[in-house]
């Protein structure tokens, strides 16, 4: 849901929207592979960890890309992504939720830095742990989260029927938590798919009280409804039954107020759902938080998630204190069905935005782990802290949006309807090309990241076993919709300026326009995000475009880029699970995601777009419900591979068409972990795992 950290930050309902992602790595076993390749070429021995301005000159050589793709290739082959493949498949993917931080999220499908093995001899009681992740959660419900950093903790406080792991060799997988299997799907007459899990026996909730398969039923329900309307409801969109939950009529009302998914529970530890096909990514959607169960005489207080008192959770962890803005603190829960594994006692979670202040904390060893390092620093503790600075791949883009409501226009413009959109989404593609992605990777985010040329991140295979963004866009020249290379940016930024004299007066003289709209940038607070801010202002500010910058703590941040309270604003995401439909599916009309706006307000009545394409049997024209959102509903209603893939071409096309979603880079993920914490993990989603820690 897009809040985050694994080379990135990203927010959203389930994971903060900001991802700085460097090589996006879609599943472990890519990640490993490229990390042996890398090492080798460069001869970098055993465990020593790969300074950031190495990673990047060896990117600077084009080695890396050729690399890259052939770790993926390889990988992806044998990850059978593949619509067509029996439901049930596990595949081990990334995730896809926003992040806060410049920096924090990161992709240790194996990270050298520690021993991974848990050891389940040490005594947990002895064992406390200080990290910091981000600032104050929005939110730890985890239907309603929308953070990579408040995920990370909903992981450790709460389990589903699935979940993420590392296996002895340090591999990351989807394996079952709750559920006693992952069993494959029985596909029925009428191409639904059902499966039915069993409960393991002697799960509990931290009050003592037995987790049922009902608390499944209620929980599932509950984060796909209308009433609770979060963010990332459309997660439990492929499981039937959601549609007609949502389904309303002419006035906007539901039409199916009793409406229920297809979730069953047989008995007290049987639970059947019936999805609406069969999708290759189903088990990776079982470990996601909008799955997690919670209790119904829980919640029915509305702020049980705000007050540990009141908090009652079912995985590893308990919260036993909640200083707002200061830090949460996580205790071992007993009840936990696998708390003889667990081997950290307590995880302090340490509440700021600050980088500096996480810098200072972990130099004078009062914070363990830190998901965000001053960018002025990064050259000095990568020299010093060979050990501890950590780069890592992510499958994420870092991208800034524009509200699509914000006209662009002079005021003296005649143009109206969809001439008018349509000369508003040139104008922001146009703005788009005069940003200087290299700049802003190499002297801003110097953290390994690669400019971004689709919002689609680089690592999200195609129906081929490419990569998907490879063969977006339409200039066979380059990939994606820009020529992102250092050669091509003085063609963009005159072909920029040559549009935009179509709409605004241009002064040749000081090569300036002087009636463009000015604008706000928004950003949450990190240093990172400011000097990226700093920049593109200084660029719009040389052709005449007045930009002022405001800065916001990080729940506000989200709640006002979700309302549309801006003009343009900073954001990121980072996949949910291996498939390009987890960057398109948020941009739907009434996705709790769609911080653009799109068929929200003004632009709801605007019938500017259209879909054709004649291979895939597609004609669409009108508003963006009658375009946008229905070719996403017939990509999830899909099983063709090669149709389906084909589609999410068209979506990401009309998407980069509005001009709303500029993409700056793609994510690689930046922290610091002490070299004395052994058995940390964390998965391509930018969550960290804590639980099987100790600090010696």
């Amino acid at each position: 849901m897009p809040p985050v950290p694994n080379i990135s930050q990203v927010s959203s309902p389930c994971a903060s929207k900001l991802s700085e992602s460097l090589l996006v790595f879609d599943t472990p076993a890519a990640f490993s592979l490229f990390k042996a390749v890398f090492r080798d070429t460069l001869k970098i021995k055993g465990n020593t960890k790969v300074p950031g301005k190495i990673w990047r000159n060896f990117m600077k050589k084009k080695v890396l890309a050729a690399l890259l793709t052939s770790a993926l290739l390889v990988t992806f082959a044998g990850c059978g992504q593949n619509n067509n493949s029996s439901a049930g498949q596990t595949t081990t993917t990334a995730g896809g939720q926003s992040t806060e931080a410049g920096n924090t999220n990161t992709d240790n499908s194996a990270n050298t830095n520690t021993d991974n093995s848990a050891n389940t001899n040490v005594d947990a009681s002895t064992q406390e742990i200080n990290v910091c992740l981000a600032s104050e959660p929005a939110t730890l419900d985890p239907a309603l989260n929308s953070s990579v950093d408040g995920a990370t903790l909903c992981a450790h406080l709460f389990s589903g029927l699935a979940k993420w792991d590392q296996n002895d060799a340090g591999v990351l997988e989807i394996v079952p938590d709750l559920a006693e299997s992952l069993p494959e799907g029985v596909e029925n007459a009428d191409g639904t798919v059902t499966y039915t899990y069993t409960l393991r026996d002697g799960a509990k909730w931290s009050d003592g009280k037995d987790v049922t398969a009902n608390d499944f039923v209620f929980s599932w329900n509950r984060s796909a409804s209308p009433e609770l309307a979060a963010d990332y409801c459309y997660m439990l969109e492929i499981v039937k039954g959601y549609n007609e939950m949502w389904e309303e009529d002419d006035s906007g009302n539901l039409k199916n107020p009793d409406a229920k998914l297809a979730v069953v529970a047989k008995d007290d530890k049987t639970l059947e759902v019936t999805l609406n096909n069969a999708v290759s990514y189903w088990n990776e959607l079982l470990a996601f938080p909008s799955y997690y169960p919670v209790r119904e005489d829980v919640v029915s207080n509305d702020s049980w998630a705000t007050d540990p008192s009141t908090y009652v959770s079912n995985g590893a962890y308990k919260m036993t204190s909640w200083d707002h803005n200061s830090v949460i603190t996580l205790t071992k829960n007993d009840n936990y069905i696998d708390a003889g594994k667990v081997t950290m006692g307590t995880i302090n979670f340490y509440l700021s935005d600050d980088a500096n202040n996480m810098l200072t904390n972990f130099k004078n060893g009062s914070w363990q782990l830190i998901d965000d390092v001053p960018t002025n620093e990064m050259a000095a503790l990568q020299a010093e802290y060979p050990d501890e600075y950590t780069v890592t791949g992510q499958l994420g883009t870092y991208y800034v949006c524009w509200n699509i409501n914000y006209d662009l226009l002079p005021s003296t413009s005649s143009l109206e309807g969809a001439d008018r959109a349509a000369a508003n989404a040139e104008i922001r593609n146009a703005l788009s090309l005069l940003i200087d992605r290299n700049y802003i990777v190499e002297s801003i985010a110097q953290g390994g990241q690669v400019p971004a040329s689709s919002f689609v991140a680089m690592g999200l295979t195609d129906a081929d076993g490419s990569q998907f963004y490879k063969n977006a866009g339409s200039d066979s020249a380059f990939d994606g919709y820009y020529n992102v290379s250092e050669d091509a940016y003085t063609d963009n930024w005159n072909k920029a300026i040559e549009i935009l004299k179509k709409y605004y007066t241009y002064d040749e003289s000081t090569g300036t326009f002087s009636d463009i709209p000015s604008m706000v940038y928004l950003y949450n607070t990190s240093e990172g995000h400011k000097a990226i801010a700093e920049n593109i202002q200084g660029v719009f500010s040389t052709i005449g475009v007045n930009m002022k910058l405001e800065n916001q703590e990080w729940a506000t941040f989200l709640e006002t880029r979700k309302s549309g309270d801006y003009t343009v604003a900073r954001n990121g995401w980072l996949a949910d699970f291996n498939d390009p439909i987890s960057f398109l599916d948020m941009w739907t009309t009434s996705s709790g995601n769609n911080d653009v706006q799109y068929g929200k307000g003004d632009n709801a009545s605007v019938a500017a777009y259209s879909i054709k394409s004649d291979e895939y049997g597609v004609e669409l024209s009108g508003t963006w419900a009658e375009t946008y959102d229905e070719l996403i509903s017939r990509i999830k209603a899909t099983t063709d591979t090669k149709t389906r893939y084909g589609l999410m071409h068209l979506a990401e096309d009309l998407l980069m068409e509005t001009g709303c979603l500029t993409p700056i880079y793609y994510y690689t993920d930046i922290y610091m972990l002490d070299s004395g914490v052994k058995g940390f993990f964390s998965n391509p989603l930018g969550y960290k795992y804590f639980m099987y820690c100790t600090v010696g």
